[in-house]
């Protein structure tokens, strides 16, 4: 299918500013962008072309990119947030983890969050399953039957945990091969396996790097989560103490590469940042869970400013809100948070938190080249935004710029302003 998209365009091509066509024509066939025309004649459509004409207070803007989500963590939304990360773990996530060994409970779990991301404009999402490869299959046959772009891993455990929800580290890699290969099996381009350690407690280093080697041979994406909480920090460092950091750990490992993403990275020292610039790892910023589970606050300026690239993720069921635009408004009130006890400190804004939602998450993932923009050759994964819509917290009621809808979206928008999603030129959801 061939389309045309005539109206109102935002996104970005640099972080510092978003930028606005506010008449535009996107042309896009077998699911790529064509053209990008900043006005609104056209001279020639193809008679196979089907025209979206957006309509008053409509824009079309990039899908919206979740770097860290834990699928199966959906059934805790908003449920144990009077706990820290290792208590709440232990209390919570583990016993609800331990349930995906029923392929049933996984089918109906996966169903709900793909579609639900979906519905809130996550076009491409990260996602972390279970030690259970079975069911972390379903997800991945889920999410390519409904047509995400997802990036998929089956969970690594194999010591530190409750309720012996822990595999051998023979048995851990063996069933890691083998979802590398089933997730082949789709012959899906839009679904990805991932390498995905839990995290270093939870992984001695003979399973770390065999995970790497499998990484390397495999040529994947590797996720896991690194100095999220200061008690977690403290116990790596007793847990590893050859290695000078958390981070030297994974990069004894050889984990750490262009095609890692790591979850949080709240309270990392200036030596690790250099060292996860020169690797050229990104950055999954979790600012709701990050608040929620008190873990502390993650400075996404001065990672910035050390070379690394960093995008947004849910963290759900840490985060209590699926969607990312939740992840921005988030974002931007823990810089703020952040100014209050540091000087000369220059706060987020609106521009940096969409970027971060788009392009940064794109360029986290290496896949700038790909997705995260509109420019000529990249596939279309897109939303349109309506803000016309009179049941939503941000109707819009007096005349607003494009630039100033583009705000209410960010600041107090939500699923119900998303009025489609398209993924790869393929329409997912439409709402009457």
């Amino acid at each position: 299918m061939s389309y045309i998209f005539i109206g109102p365009v935002v996104h970005s091509l640099k972080k510092e500013e978003i930028t606005i066509l506010e008449e535009a024509t996107v042309t896009v066939s077998n699911g790529k962008i064509i053209s990008v025309n900043s006005e609104s004649n056209i001279e020639e459509i193809s008679s196979d072309s089907k025209v979206i004409r957006l309509k008053k207070g409509q824009f079309l803007c990039p899908g919206l990119i979740d770097l860290h989500i834990h699928a199966p963590q959906y059934p805790n939304l908003g449920i144990g947030m009077d706990k820290p990360l290792l208590q709440w773990l232990s209390t919570y996530t583990i016993p609800l983890e331990k349930k995906y060994s029923d392929v049933c409970f996984a089918e109906k779990v996966y169903n709900y969050i793909v579609s639900t991301t979906l519905k809130c404009g996550t076009t491409t999402a990260c996602y972390y399953g279970t030690i259970h490869r079975i069911s972390t299959e379903k997800l991945a046959q889920i999410a390519s039957n409904l047509g995400q772009r997802a990036l998929i891993g089956k969970v690594n455990m194999d010591q530190n945990s409750i309720l012996d929800y822990v595999e051998t580290t023979t048995e851990s890699l063996k069933e890691t091969e083998e979802f590398i290969h089933s997730i082949k099996k789709l012959n899906d381009p839009l679904i990805e396996a991932v390498i995905t350690p839990r995290f270093a407690i939870t992984c001695n280093m003979n399973l770390l790097k065999g995970l790497g080697a499998l990484a390397s041979k495999h040529k994947l994406y590797i996720q896991t989560h690194i100095s999220e909480n200061k008690e977690e920090v403290e116990v790596v460092s007793k847990l590893f103490p050859e290695c000078k950091s958390y981070s030297d750990v994974y990069n004894q490992a050889n984990l750490l590469t262009t095609k890692t993403i790591l979850g949080h990275g709240v309270h990392l020292t200036g030596e690790e940042q250099t060292l996860l610039s020169k690797k050229g790892v990104g950055i999954a910023h979790c600012p709701n869970s990050n608040t929620m589970l008190r873990s502390g606050a993650c400075d996404v300026r001065t990672l910035w400013e050390n070379g690394i690239n960093v995008g947004l993720g849910t963290d759900v069921s840490g985060g209590c809100n699926p969607s990312i635009m939740d992840a921005m408004r988030s974002a931007l009130a823990t810089s703020r948070h952040i100014s209050f006890h540091k000087e000369n400190c220059t706060t987020l804004n609106f521009h940096e938190v969409f970027y971060m939602a788009t392009l940064g998450g794109a360029k986290a993932l290496r896949k700038d080249h790909l997705i995260g923009n509109f420019m000529e050759g990249k596939e279309f994964d897109a939303l349109i935004v309506d803000m016309e819509i009179g049941n939503s917290l941000c109707g819009s009621l007096p005349e607003h710029t494009l630039l100033e809808l583009v705000q209410k979206f960010i600041f107090c928008g939500d699923d119900r302003n998303i009025k489609r999603v398209y993924v790869n030129g393929k329409l997912l959801i439409s709402k009457p």
